[in-house]
């Protein structure tokens, strides 16, 4: 028993030994906390989303406090905490970098088919890596909602086995961006005026296979796009955002009918062809 007892007792000498180096040594090396950038912090929504390019809130903060960074590059914060970051920082506010997620993908139950039955982990991220998931196309929507379940404003739904954005919900915050296996959401800014709904860069013939609005890389946007604002590259078409006016001559003569241009309804390929005739 008086063994126990001696080693009990130098356990706990010990604990309480360790316990104040420990208490000593945090506040000789403690880290002296800015106030500006507590105050900041607190202003700042707490998301550690990594949209504004900074590793968090707080690198966020510290970067607007000593070196300078921009107010409003917040997104999911809003013009309210652009004004506020502002007004602690004592400088004027240009407004808030708006932001926006969208699915490079249109490839639902109604335009691909499965190329096997999975009955695994109900994840994107799982069905990923048995043989690039179960549709015929390898790039596309899983369809399993790891985006939908990262979005904290409920801005994504999945509808006919494809992720879809109400862009009046989405804070820009990228959380949707990391969670999808397929590297399919692309923050746009909201001078974007239109999407290439896709991100196959198979070969046409291929891609007709997989799915029916899939790019196939004709060059007929490029064709009749007379701002030189969309290319395709290695068989698929990119819209150069600063470019692009919102003409929407692509999207009225792409055949496969994968190029949305915002606020325009484009002319059915079909509709196009007759008229040319």
């Amino acid at each position: 028993m008086t063994a126990i007892l001696l080693a009990v007792g130098i356990l706990a000498a010990l604990g309480l030994g360790f316990g104040l180096i420990l208490a000593i040594a945090s506040a000789v090396m403690a880290v002296p906390r800015d106030e500006k950038v507590e105050q900041l912090c607190e202003v700042l929504p707490g998301a550690n989303c990594g949209a504004c390019g900074y590793s968090g809130c707080d690198g966020y903060a510290q970067a607007m406090v000593h070196d300078g960074a921009k107010v409003g590059l917040c997104s999911p914060g809003g013009t309210a905490v652009a004004q506020a970051t502002a007004e602690l920082l004592g400088v004027s506010s240009d407004g808030v970098q708006t932001l926006t997620a969208m699915i490079r993908c249109g490839g639902c139950e109604q335009h691909t088919k499965r190329k096997l039955q999975y009955h695994g982990l109900q994840s994107c991220a799982a069905a990923t890596q048995f043989y690039g998931g179960n549709w015929l196309c390898n790039h596309g929507c899983l369809g399993y909602g790891d985006c939908a379940n990262a979005c904290e404003y409920g801005a994504i739904t999945i509808e006919d086995g494809l992720a879809r954005i109400d862009a009046s919900l989405c804070r820009g915050c990228t959380k949707c961006v990391a969670a999808c296996p397929k590297s399919l959401i692309v923050m746009y800014p909201g001078s974007a005026r239109g999407v290439v709904r896709c991100q196959n860069t198979d070969k046409g013939g291929i891609v007709r296979k997989a799915c029916s609005v899939g790019c196939i890389g004709c060059m007929k946007c490029t064709k009749v796009c007379e701002h030189d604002a969309i290319h395709v590259t290695n068989f698929l078409a990119e819209i150069d955002i600063e470019k692009c006016i919102g003409c929407g001559a692509c999207a009225d003569n792409c055949p496969v009918d994968c190029i949305t241009i915002f606020g325009h309804e484009a002319k059915k390929p079909e509709k196009v062809a007759a008229a040319s005739k």
